[in-house]
């Protein structure tokens, strides 16, 4: 199954892999060393915190790897800006409160809502995606129904 990405979310998972590989992978096996020379293995805190940190850091650097050969890379210089899709921007207003807010449609792996991008599956992304400006969309949450209206659609390449 491909995995979409813009090309700054691969980008950023490719920069994840090669510090992983060539700054934590080198420093925790110092500090396996170091807390392996402190002796008794059995009892020591310090090399079963370096030995989880490796397998941590392992795991993380096989998950990205295999997300990246799954990775396909949406090009969004191609994206029309009729209709809300993946890595659109999309400028909404807030009927109830008058609020403006702006997010960016992205897949699982690059949402983070600290800096606007939210997954295509979010109850906010699965309702906007297909619209175009001028709707109205309806988001149900755990405590209410909020309605946002449409207002502009972009592409921040």
């Amino acid at each position: 199954m491909s995995i979409p990405l813009t090309q700054q979310g691969f980008d950023r998972m490719k920069e994840e892999v090669a510090r992983l590989k060539k700054v934590d992978r080198p420093q925790n096996i110092i500090a396996i060393s170091e807390a392996r020379a402190h002796g008794d293995l059995s009892e020591n805190a310090e090399y079963d915190a370096a030995k989880e940190r490796q397998g941590f850091i392992e795991g993380r650097i096989k998950e990205l790897e295999s997300k990246m050969a799954d990775a396909e890379i949406i090009d969004l210089s191609t994206l029309s800006c009729d209709r809300a899709v993946f890595g659109t921007t999309v400028h909404l207003i807030n009927q109830e409160t008058g609020e403006a807010h702006q997010y960016t449609l992205v897949g699982v792996e690059e949402a983070d809502i600290k800096v606007g991008r939210i997954s295509l599956i979010s109850p906010l992304g699965r309702a906007l995606v297909r619209h175009q400006v001028g709707d109205i969309v309806k988001v149900i949450t755990p405590a209410k129904t909020v309605e946002y209206e449409i207002i502009k659609i972009s592409v921040n390449l």
